[in-house]
């Protein structure tokens, strides 16, 4: 990377104070992001860059509401595994995503259990991503790339500000929903449904 504007532009133009320069841009590796998140950061690793994963309390909120629905569906069915943003997966040697949710059935997973390894080689059936103010739209189509090429099935982008929904079924094919629309698991998770209103209603409870 011989400058930062080009690097800037291969991670999706993201604030630069989400890129860490320890280890210099373009030298880092899997276990830097394991040595990060165990000082408390979590960081994605992209060509050789650790990028620290865009934050938010709107974004944390989602998440747990849907993984609050999401996992009793699997779990009764025993489909596979739900994780959460922590759930550090490989896509591929070098690049290093942490979906805010994601599904993987028990058919993608070494020996149909949970892996030992903490950052295991393997690609989720579903991948979610929210929306939080730090994320940019030439990240999030990077990300989709990434998902695609490694083989994910489904995509669903979250936005928290226009309470809608970009379910994707390939890199660059998706259906936007409101808060009219039911979301579903398609061919990933048949049977599996959930009010877009009710699932973005978790930022409207108080007390």
């Amino acid at each position: 990377m011989s400058t930062l504007t080009s690097l800037m532009e291969r991670l999706g133009n993201i604030p630069l104070h989400r890129i860490r320069f320890h280890p210099p841009p373009g030298t880092a590796v899997e276990q830097d992001v394991l040595a990060y998140d165990h000082n408390g950061m979590m960081c994605e690793l992209v060509d050789g860059v650790l990028v620290e994963k865009a934050s938010g309390l709107s974004k944390s909120v989602l998440a747990v509401s849907l993984i609050a629905t999401l996992s009793p569906f699997v779990r009764s069915r025993n489909l596979g595994l739900v994780t959460e943003g922590q759930g550090t997966i490989r896509l591929s040697a070098g690049l290093v995503r942490m979906p805010d949710v994601a599904f993987t059935s028990w058919d993608r997973l070494p020996s149909r259990r949970v892996p030992d390894e903490p950052m295991p080689l393997l690609a989720p059936d579903l991948a979610v991503e929210v929306l939080s103010e730090d994320n940019t739209l030439g990240e999030m189509k990077r990300k989709r790339h990434d998902y695609f090429s490694a083989g994910v099935r489904l995509v669903w982008l979250a936005d928290p500000e226009t309470r809608t929904v970009d379910v994707y079924t390939s890199e660059k094919q998706f259906m936007r929903l409101t808060e009219a629309d039911v979301l579903d698991g398609g061919s990933v998770l048949p049977g599996f449904q959930l009010s877009v209103r009710e699932w973005f209603a978790e930022l409207d409870r108080h007390g």
